[in-house]
């Protein structure tokens, strides 16, 4: 069974979003690089089902949703299609320093139909957020996610951050400076690479 039908199982409005969002990036990445060349055969694999499985990881309902360097809208803008159908109240905010790539945000929340704004900032330099949940994918290191997290988060935010096969090592080199609740969970894309949720952050 391929990834994609793996998503299957997902509302018929949800996946025509999905769909969008793949020709949309194919459309924009000739003239931004979104994605590389090798990997706009396997878009489902290595970076739709890579960032639906981050939704999997959501809180019941929160109310809202951080994603950071956003860029071709992995997760942020897989997030945004399965909220537009199981959490149509979520506020979505995707910060994405590039201006280009924000263009690209843009246009392809106005073509998905999704509830989110697009920041075309720095991370450090957007006003503090206050957000249930924070994701970022192949952003930064993780004490440096846990920076942006205390920034940006509500004191009970759940930080989901893909990481690969220096997870653990990550872990380690953050509990330097920061004391945390971790949960490692196995990818369903990459068998080196895991889900960390993060909580209960505080400097150490």
């Amino acid at each position: 069974m391929t990834l994609k039908s793996e998503l299957s199982n997902v509302s018929r409005e949800t996946m025509e979003r999905l769909r969008l969002l793949e020709d949309l990036v194919a459309k924009w990445t000739p003239r931004i690089n979104l994605i590389s060349k090798r990997d706009r055969a396997t878009i489902w694999d290595r970076h739709i089902a890579d960032s639906a499985q981050i939704w999997q990881f959501s809180p019941e309902k929160p109310e809202t949703w951080a994603d950071f360097g956003s860029g071709g809208g992995f997760p942020g803008l897989v997030i945004g299609a399965y909220a537009a159908d199981e959490n149509p109240r979520l506020q979505l905010t995707l910060v994405e320093s590039d201006q280009r790539k924000a263009a690209f945000l843009r246009q392809a929340v106005r073509e998905m139909d999704i509830r989110c704004q697009v920041l075309a900032k720095r991370i450090e330099d957007v006003q503090p957020l206050a957000a249930d949940v924070i994701s970022a994918r192949a952003l930064a290191s993780l004490p440096k996610l846990l920076e942006y997290l205390q920034l940006h988060g509500k004191e009970s935010c759940v930080g989901i951050f893909p990481k690969g096969r220096r997870s653990n090592e990550e872990i380690e080199e953050a509990r330097r400076d920061y004391r945390f609740k971790v949960t490692a969970t196995p990818s369903i894309t990459d068998e080196e690479a895991a889900i960390l949720q993060i909580s209960e952050v505080a400097r150490a």
